[in-house]
């Protein structure tokens, strides 16, 4: 079985290797044939197509150009675009859903065309179906994301209160879309209302994104004690961060899955959002941990979060998350996707 991993941002290497290890863990021979990032391009359309291209090369750079494999999963509809040979295909979201109007011209109907021609459609969520897609049962088979803390609850800060000596984080490898200028107005708005930031209890660490790339499109002042840009750190150091925080706060104009929220819940951080359209996977889950930390008034809910916290929220987030675990991903991968594939 070969998957063809997109890889375009860390969220979707993220899945692609945890689909992976959980075929290889089920006893099954797994091949990723991973995308080779292209150029920017200047436009969704042209971007889309740098990398639909860059997935059709890493398939031929297998062996037999994938023809030995039983089975194809393709990862996003992007990739499943130039495809030429049918497979799976695997996706957070549609082009039907984020490629609006223009930015979608030629994306639209060809991932009609694969969605309609996959053998299987592996959704990671049931939002992530377009709302005329075909859900038949024969057809789909919902494949979340794995996620998992990373370290045993209880230690090394997850779950525990007193070790946690950062205010919030947030993540915003692409700030536009992340809404990071909001998050940063709110995280200004709360430090004045409180007369100034402590450096240790009220700072707000930015990560997977550079300062000077925030200074260069005006929103990042000198000096801001209260925010500290980490810039584009390294897995282990990121989730490092999350075990630290008490609150993980975003602000997305457009989610489509929410991977490094649905990691904050998993490593014990009290989740602040604004609502945000899309398959925002760990949107319900917060709003019934703590209706009070989704909201637009963002300063309100950062409020609530830090100075006046439910009691339990993150045990009550880990039994959440229980059936995006590991091991839960694995059973079904046993059970349902790995017979559907292979017959």
């Amino acid at each position: 079985m070969t998957i063809v991993s997109l890889g375009s941002t860390e969220g979707l290497r993220v899945a692609d290797d945890e689909l992976a290890g959980a075929i290889a863990r089920a006893g099954a021979t797994v091949s990723v044939a991973r995308a080779r990032p292209p150029r920017p391009r200047r436009t969704l359309v042209r971007t889309d197509l740098a990398w639909a291209r860059a997935a059709r090369a890493a398939l031929r750079r297998e062996p037999d150009g994938g023809a030995r494999a039983r089975a194809l999963i393709y990862s996003t509809t992007t990739a499943a675009l130039l495809w030429q040979r049918p497979g799976a295909v695997r996706f957070d979201a549609t082009a039907a859903d984020n490629r609006p109007g223009r930015h979608g011209l030629w994306q639209r109907p060809i991932e009609r065309r694969r969605l309609a021609q996959a053998p299987l459609l592996l959704p990671w969520s049931a939002s992530a179906l377009p709302p005329d897609g075909d859900g038949a049962d024969d057809h789909v088979l919902v494949v979340p994301v794995a996620i998992e803390p990373s370290a045993p609850f209880g230690e090394v800060g997850v779950g525990a209160e007193g070790s946690r000596d950062i205010a919030a984080v947030t993540y915003a490898a692409n700030p536009a879309k992340k809404g990071l200028d909001r998050v940063l107005a709110a995280w200004r708005e709360l430090t004045r209302q409180r007369g100034g930031a402590d450096a240790r209890q009220e700072q707000l660490v930015v990560t997977g994104v550079d300062a000077e790339q925030l200074r260069a499109a005006g929103l990042l002042r000198e000096p801001e004690p209260a925010i500290n840009v980490v810039g584009r750190v390294a897995r282990e150091e990121y989730r490092s961060l999350l075990r630290r925080a008490r609150v993980f706060v975003c602000a997305p104009r457009r989610e489509d899955h929410g991977i490094a929220q649905l990691e904050a819940l998993a490593d014990g951080c009290q989740l602040v959002s604004t609502a945000a359209p899309g398959p925002y996977a760990a949107l319900p889950i917060a709003r019934e941990l703590d209706a009070r930390l989704i909201d637009t008034d963002l300063v309100s809910a950062l409020r609530a979060a830090l100075d006046d916290p439910l009691p339990g929220y993150r045990e009550r987030a880990r039994e959440k998350l229980a059936p995006l675990s590991r091991a839960a991903v694995d059973r079904l991968v046993v059970e349902q996707l790995l017979p559907r594939l292979l017959g």
